[in-house]
């Protein structure tokens, strides 16, 4: 990979450069990163990696210009091994295997949304290579939870018994799925969660508009990684505020351009928030003014029937069916339930 191709990080983020600076004066060849999604495991993993593996190491972490953070930066590190989904390595810049790589431009197959036991193998092969720069080797594995039970028993082997040379970090959002035996094989850090003004003023510098950061953050549950995210679709705070209404009137063009995900995890939020205001509690994601009045607002039986409906559907939103025809099926729903006395 060429300099053309360097991946830039972005600035780290206060609240990982303090987790950075906190787990690297602790001992352990193996971490487990948990915590929900958007508080940055990947990067506070990264963070880790690229200080194990630097020249020239301060108690704060990498140093960021020398040879061995370059070669992170350009995705060629030899110490370095990820583990991921090959859809998720692409977004991440990292490159495939040459035959994963081949098979996909071939179109043989589409990239995979699980850690796939072709690069457990890898991984395995990689963590018996003696380092090629001296200061030991990395494994990353993000998400962790993608792993299959292969996948996972395959990595536990390399985790009983790692090479002296070898650390491990697993960062993930969902680490109850993990088989307890890895988790036990692991230092767990569970993320911290930044302050208001620190995930505000983190966004602003991220090109969000002040008057914007504090209604993305109540969207995404106050997780600053996902209310940028949120920022870069269709899911602005003007567009959050409508979608109550859109769903109870079955306005499926006011999420046409979303993925069946985003809407899930929209409504899935929509109903806790309705939950909660039929019990008198304060809404978490939307401002209550944008939610049914309290006479609108379905029987707590209607929104609980939703919930596990939105829940069976979590099982299967990413598989691929027609994107169009399961908004629309998932509008219908919403605006049956809402439309409900």
């Amino acid at each position: 990979m060429s300099d053309d191709n360097v991946v830039v990080e972005k600035p780290v983020a206060p609240w990982i450069a303090a987790q950075t600076q906190s787990l690297l004066k602790q001992r352990g060849h193996a971490w487990l990163l948990q915590g929900p999604s958007g508080l940055g495991q990947y990067e506070l993993a990264l963070q880790l990696v690229r200080a194990w593996l630097c020249d020239a190491p301060t108690p704060s972490g990498a140093c960021g210009v020398c040879t061995s953070c370059h070669a992170i930066d350009v995705r060629t590190h030899a110490d370095v091994c990820v583990l991921m989904p090959e859809t998720v390595m692409l977004e991440l810049g990292w490159p495939l295997s040459e035959k994963a790589q081949q098979e996909i431009d071939d179109k043989k197959r589409k990239p995979s949304k699980e850690i796939r036991i072709d690069a457990m193998r890898d991984a395995v092969e990689f963590a018996q290579r003696t380092a090629s720069r001296g200061h030991g080797k990395a494994m990353l594995v993000y998400p962790a939870e993608r792993m299959n039970h292969i996948t996972a028993n395959a990595l536990l082997k390399t985790l009983e018994e790692p090479p002296g040379d070898l650390k491990f970090v697993l960062a993930s959002e969902a680490a109850h799925q993990l088989l307890p035996t890895i988790r036990s094989r692991c230092l767990t850090h569970t993320m911290t969660w930044p302050s208001e003004s620190e995930s505000s003023n983190w966004l602003v510098a991220q090109g969000i508009k002040q008057s914007d950061a504090a209604p993305l953050l109540r969207a995404a549950g106050h997780r600053p990684a996902d209310a940028l995210l949120f920022a870069q679709t269709e899911r602005t705070p003007s567009n959050w505020q409508a979608f109550p209404k859109a769903m109870a009137n079955g306005h499926v063009a006011h999420v046409a351009k979303w993925l069946p995900a985003d809407l899930l995890d929209a409504q899935q939020k929509l109903c806790h928030d309705l939950m909660a205001s039929k019990t008198g509690a304060v809404p978490r994601f939307f401002n209550a003014a944008d939610l049914p009045t309290a006479v609108a607002l379905p029987s707590y039986a209607a929104l609980s029937q939703w919930h596990q409906h939105l829940q069976a559907t979590a099982k299967t939103v990413e598989h691929p069916f027609n994107t169009g025809l399961m908004l629309e099926a998932m509008v219908s729903e919403a605006q049956r339930v809402l439309k409900s006395r």
